[in-house]
Protein backbone atom coordinates (compact mmCIF):
# COMPACT_ATOMS: atom_id res chain seq x y z
CA UNK A 1 0.00 0.00 0.00
CA UNK A 2 1.29 3.49 -0.91
CA UNK A 3 2.10 5.63 2.10
CA UNK A 4 0.41 8.89 1.12
CA UNK A 5 2.20 10.89 3.80
CA UNK A 6 5.61 9.71 2.54
CA UNK A 7 4.59 10.39 -1.07
CA UNK A 8 3.53 13.92 -0.17
CA UNK A 9 6.81 14.57 1.62
CA UNK A 10 8.73 13.27 -1.40
CA UNK A 11 6.78 15.57 -3.70
CA UNK A 12 7.53 18.55 -1.45
CA UNK A 13 11.23 17.66 -1.54
CA UNK A 14 11.23 17.57 -5.36
CA UNK A 15 9.41 20.88 -5.52
CA UNK A 16 11.93 22.46 -3.16
CA UNK A 17 14.84 21.13 -5.25
CA UNK A 18 13.29 22.68 -8.38
CA UNK A 19 12.94 26.04 -6.65
CA UNK A 20 16.56 25.90 -5.50
CA UNK A 21 17.78 25.04 -9.03
CA UNK A 22 15.78 27.93 -10.50
CA UNK A 23 17.21 30.30 -7.89
CA UNK A 24 20.78 29.11 -8.46
CA UNK A 25 20.37 29.44 -12.24
CA UNK A 26 19.20 33.03 -11.91
CA UNK A 27 21.98 33.77 -9.43
CA UNK A 28 24.66 32.42 -11.77
CA UNK A 29 23.39 34.45 -14.72
CA UNK A 30 23.28 37.56 -12.55
CA UNK A 31 26.81 36.87 -11.27
CA UNK A 32 28.22 36.42 -14.78
CA UNK A 33 26.48 39.60 -15.90
CA UNK A 34 27.77 41.54 -12.90
CA UNK A 35 31.34 40.47 -13.64
CA UNK A 36 31.02 42.22 -16.97
CA UNK A 37 32.02 41.03 -20.40
CA UNK A 38 35.23 43.00 -20.54
CA UNK A 39 36.31 41.77 -17.11
CA UNK A 40 37.19 38.41 -18.67
CA UNK A 41 37.97 39.63 -22.18
CA UNK A 42 40.59 42.18 -23.32
CA UNK A 43 39.02 45.68 -23.35
CA UNK A 44 37.92 46.45 -26.90
CA UNK A 45 39.78 49.11 -28.85
CA UNK A 46 38.19 51.47 -31.33
CA UNK A 47 38.49 48.77 -33.99
CA UNK A 48 38.07 45.67 -31.83
CA UNK A 49 35.09 44.25 -30.00
CA UNK A 50 34.31 40.94 -28.35
CA UNK A 51 32.68 38.53 -30.81
CA UNK A 52 29.73 36.64 -29.35
CA UNK A 53 28.70 33.57 -31.33
CA UNK A 54 25.03 32.55 -31.15
CA UNK A 55 23.62 29.32 -32.58
CA UNK A 56 19.87 29.86 -32.92
CA UNK A 57 16.85 28.08 -34.38
CA UNK A 58 15.94 29.20 -37.91
CA UNK A 59 12.52 30.44 -36.79
CA UNK A 60 14.23 33.13 -34.68
CA UNK A 61 16.08 34.81 -37.53
CA UNK A 62 13.86 37.86 -38.06
CA UNK A 63 13.19 38.62 -34.42
CA UNK A 64 16.80 38.26 -33.25
CA UNK A 65 17.99 40.33 -36.21
CA UNK A 66 15.67 43.09 -35.02
CA UNK A 67 16.75 42.78 -31.37
CA UNK A 68 20.48 42.63 -32.13
CA UNK A 69 21.13 46.36 -32.82
CA UNK A 70 19.39 47.28 -29.58
CA UNK A 71 21.53 44.81 -27.64
CA UNK A 72 24.77 45.93 -29.30
CA UNK A 73 23.95 49.57 -28.65
CA UNK A 74 23.51 48.77 -24.95
CA UNK A 75 26.72 46.67 -24.94
CA UNK A 76 29.11 48.56 -27.18
CA UNK A 77 31.99 46.14 -26.56
CA UNK A 78 30.14 43.14 -28.03
CA UNK A 79 29.52 42.17 -31.65
CA UNK A 80 27.03 39.34 -32.10
CA UNK A 81 27.37 36.81 -34.92
CA UNK A 82 24.44 34.46 -35.51
CA UNK A 83 24.22 31.04 -37.10
CA UNK A 84 20.59 30.21 -37.92
CA UNK A 85 19.67 26.64 -38.83
CA UNK A 86 17.54 23.68 -37.75
CA UNK A 87 18.02 23.02 -34.05
CA UNK A 88 19.11 19.43 -34.70
CA UNK A 89 21.80 20.56 -37.13
CA UNK A 90 23.08 23.14 -34.65
CA UNK A 91 23.12 20.52 -31.89
CA UNK A 92 25.28 18.24 -34.03
CA UNK A 93 27.65 21.07 -34.94
CA UNK A 94 28.10 21.96 -31.26
CA UNK A 95 28.72 18.32 -30.38
CA UNK A 96 31.40 18.22 -33.08
CA UNK A 97 33.17 21.23 -31.60
CA UNK A 98 31.82 24.13 -33.65
CA UNK A 99 32.51 27.38 -31.76
CA UNK A 100 29.49 28.97 -30.10
CA UNK A 101 28.79 30.85 -26.88
CA UNK A 102 25.01 30.57 -26.62
CA UNK A 103 22.52 28.07 -28.03
CA UNK A 104 18.82 28.81 -28.51
CA UNK A 105 16.85 25.76 -29.61
CA UNK A 106 13.28 25.45 -30.87
CA UNK A 107 12.69 22.37 -28.73
CA UNK A 108 13.84 20.79 -25.48
CA UNK A 109 15.08 17.63 -27.24
CA UNK A 110 18.21 19.18 -28.72
CA UNK A 111 19.08 21.08 -25.55
CA UNK A 112 18.55 17.90 -23.52
CA UNK A 113 21.07 16.09 -25.73
CA UNK A 114 23.73 18.73 -25.08
CA UNK A 115 22.97 18.79 -21.37
CA UNK A 116 23.35 15.01 -21.14
CA UNK A 117 26.84 15.37 -22.63
CA UNK A 118 27.76 18.14 -20.16
CA UNK A 119 28.12 20.69 -22.97
CA UNK A 120 26.05 23.39 -21.23
CA UNK A 121 27.41 25.77 -18.62
CA UNK A 122 25.85 24.57 -15.37
CA UNK A 123 22.57 26.17 -14.35
CA UNK A 124 22.35 28.60 -17.30
CA UNK A 125 19.59 26.76 -19.14
CA UNK A 126 16.05 28.13 -19.05
CA UNK A 127 12.99 28.35 -21.30
CA UNK A 128 12.84 31.64 -23.21
CA UNK A 129 9.86 31.53 -25.60
CA UNK A 130 6.81 29.58 -26.76
CA UNK A 131 5.13 29.22 -30.16
CA UNK A 132 2.11 27.66 -31.91
CA UNK A 133 1.97 25.20 -34.80
CA UNK A 134 -0.16 26.12 -37.81
CA UNK A 135 -1.26 24.75 -41.16
CA UNK A 136 -0.56 27.01 -44.14
CA UNK A 137 -1.35 26.97 -47.86
CA UNK A 138 -0.16 29.16 -50.74
CA UNK A 139 -1.95 32.50 -50.59
CA UNK A 140 -3.39 31.92 -54.07
CA UNK A 141 -4.53 28.36 -53.33
CA UNK A 142 -8.05 27.55 -54.48
CA UNK A 143 -8.30 24.52 -52.20
CA UNK A 144 -10.87 24.92 -49.44
CA UNK A 145 -8.44 23.85 -46.75
CA UNK A 146 -9.57 24.75 -43.23
CA UNK A 147 -8.51 21.83 -41.04
CA UNK A 148 -5.64 19.38 -40.50
CA UNK A 149 -8.01 16.46 -41.07
CA UNK A 150 -8.51 17.58 -44.66
CA UNK A 151 -4.90 16.69 -45.42
CA UNK A 152 -6.18 13.19 -46.19
CA UNK A 153 -8.26 14.53 -49.12
CA UNK A 154 -7.18 13.40 -52.58
CA UNK A 155 -6.92 17.03 -53.68
CA UNK A 156 -3.96 17.52 -51.33
CA UNK A 157 -0.99 15.93 -53.13
CA UNK A 158 2.06 17.37 -51.32
CA UNK A 159 2.43 18.43 -47.68
CA UNK A 160 5.65 20.15 -46.63
CA UNK A 161 6.95 19.40 -43.10
CA UNK A 162 10.29 19.56 -41.35
CA UNK A 163 12.47 16.46 -41.14
CA UNK A 164 11.37 15.30 -37.65
CA UNK A 165 14.77 13.98 -36.56
CA UNK A 166 16.47 17.35 -36.89
CA UNK A 167 13.75 19.99 -37.30
CA UNK A 168 11.61 20.56 -34.19
CA UNK A 169 8.68 21.89 -36.27
CA UNK A 170 8.73 18.56 -38.11
CA UNK A 171 8.74 16.69 -34.81
CA UNK A 172 5.70 18.65 -33.64
CA UNK A 173 3.99 18.18 -37.02
CA UNK A 174 4.42 14.41 -36.81
CA UNK A 175 2.98 14.46 -33.29
CA UNK A 176 -0.09 16.36 -34.53
CA UNK A 177 -0.68 13.97 -37.42
CA UNK A 178 -0.24 11.00 -35.08
CA UNK A 179 -2.62 12.44 -32.48
CA UNK A 180 -5.25 12.97 -35.19
CA UNK A 181 -4.75 9.39 -36.40
CA UNK A 182 -3.89 10.41 -39.98
CA UNK A 183 -0.10 10.06 -40.15
CA UNK A 184 -0.10 6.82 -42.12
CA UNK A 185 -2.78 8.13 -44.48
CA UNK A 186 -0.73 11.17 -45.44
CA UNK A 187 2.82 9.80 -45.12
CA UNK A 188 3.22 9.31 -48.88
CA UNK A 189 2.34 12.99 -49.39
CA UNK A 190 4.96 14.35 -47.01
CA UNK A 191 7.79 16.44 -48.46
CA UNK A 192 10.57 16.97 -45.91
CA UNK A 193 12.47 20.23 -45.43
CA UNK A 194 15.82 20.70 -43.68
CA UNK A 195 14.52 23.67 -41.67
CA UNK A 196 11.18 25.27 -40.91
CA UNK A 197 12.09 28.10 -43.31
CA UNK A 198 12.67 25.55 -46.06
CA UNK A 199 9.19 24.20 -45.36
CA UNK A 200 7.75 27.71 -45.57
CA UNK A 201 9.57 28.36 -48.85
CA UNK A 202 8.19 25.16 -50.39
CA UNK A 203 4.64 26.33 -49.69
CA UNK A 204 5.37 29.90 -50.81
CA UNK A 205 6.62 28.64 -54.18
CA UNK A 206 3.54 26.45 -54.67
CA UNK A 207 5.64 23.28 -54.65
CA UNK A 208 3.44 21.99 -51.84
CA UNK A 209 -0.31 22.27 -51.40
CA UNK A 210 0.08 22.78 -47.66
CA UNK A 211 2.72 22.95 -44.96
CA UNK A 212 3.03 22.81 -41.19
CA UNK A 213 5.11 25.63 -39.67
CA UNK A 214 5.17 27.88 -36.64
CA UNK A 215 2.67 30.71 -36.32
CA UNK A 216 5.60 33.14 -36.33
CA UNK A 217 6.72 31.83 -39.74
CA UNK A 218 3.25 32.24 -41.24
CA UNK A 219 3.20 35.78 -39.87
CA UNK A 220 6.26 36.92 -41.82
CA UNK A 221 5.08 35.75 -45.25
CA UNK A 222 2.48 37.31 -47.53
CA UNK A 223 2.73 34.36 -49.90
CA UNK A 224 1.05 31.89 -47.56
CA UNK A 225 -2.19 31.96 -45.63
CA UNK A 226 -2.74 30.38 -42.25
CA UNK A 227 -5.74 28.07 -42.46
CA UNK A 228 -5.70 26.24 -39.11
CA UNK A 229 -3.95 26.20 -35.73
CA UNK A 230 -3.08 22.95 -33.98
CA UNK A 231 -4.51 22.52 -30.50
CA UNK A 232 -1.76 22.44 -27.88
CA UNK A 233 -3.07 19.07 -26.72
CA UNK A 234 -2.05 17.51 -30.04
CA UNK A 235 1.69 17.96 -29.56
CA UNK A 236 4.32 18.37 -26.87
CA UNK A 237 4.85 21.93 -25.58
CA UNK A 238 6.68 24.18 -28.04
CA UNK A 239 9.40 25.87 -26.01
CA UNK A 240 12.63 27.62 -26.94
CA UNK A 241 15.30 26.90 -24.32
CA UNK A 242 18.44 29.02 -24.10
CA UNK A 243 21.77 28.18 -22.45
CA UNK A 244 25.39 29.29 -22.37
CA UNK A 245 27.73 26.61 -23.67
CA UNK A 246 30.45 25.05 -21.57
CA UNK A 247 32.97 25.78 -24.36
CA UNK A 248 32.08 29.48 -24.51
CA UNK A 249 35.09 31.79 -24.76
CA UNK A 250 33.03 34.68 -23.40
CA UNK A 251 30.52 33.34 -20.83
CA UNK A 252 29.96 36.73 -19.18
CA UNK A 253 29.13 38.27 -22.57
CA UNK A 254 26.77 35.35 -23.13
CA UNK A 255 25.19 36.13 -19.78
CA UNK A 256 24.68 39.74 -20.92
CA UNK A 257 22.67 38.53 -23.93
CA UNK A 258 20.95 35.84 -21.87
CA UNK A 259 19.67 38.47 -19.48
CA UNK A 260 18.89 41.05 -22.17
CA UNK A 261 16.54 38.70 -24.00
CA UNK A 262 14.40 38.54 -20.87
CA UNK A 263 14.00 42.28 -20.39
CA UNK A 264 10.88 44.22 -21.28
CA UNK A 265 12.13 45.74 -24.53
CA UNK A 266 13.19 42.37 -25.96
CA UNK A 267 9.99 40.68 -24.83
CA UNK A 268 7.91 43.39 -26.51
CA UNK A 269 9.65 42.61 -29.81
CA UNK A 270 9.22 38.87 -29.34
CA UNK A 271 5.49 39.34 -28.76
CA UNK A 272 5.16 41.61 -31.82
CA UNK A 273 6.59 38.76 -33.91
CA UNK A 274 4.03 36.34 -32.48
CA UNK A 275 6.12 34.52 -29.88
CA UNK A 276 4.87 33.78 -26.40
CA UNK A 277 7.04 34.38 -23.34
CA UNK A 278 7.88 31.19 -21.43
CA UNK A 279 6.75 31.24 -17.78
Amino acid sequence: MVNLESLYCYWQTLEMKQRVLTFVSGLLIALLSSIGCNAVSPPPTDTQSTPLLIAAAASLQEVLTQIDPIFEQAHSGITVDYTFAASGSLQQQIEQGAPADVFISAAAKQMDALQEKALLLAETRRDLLTNRLVLVAPSNSELKLTDFQQLTDAAIARISVGEPRSVPAGQYAEEVLTSLGILEQVRSKLVYGNSVRNVLGTVESGNADAGIVYATDAKISDRVKQVATAANSLHSPITYPIAILQSSQHPSCGADLHGFLSNQSAQTIFKAHGFGIAP
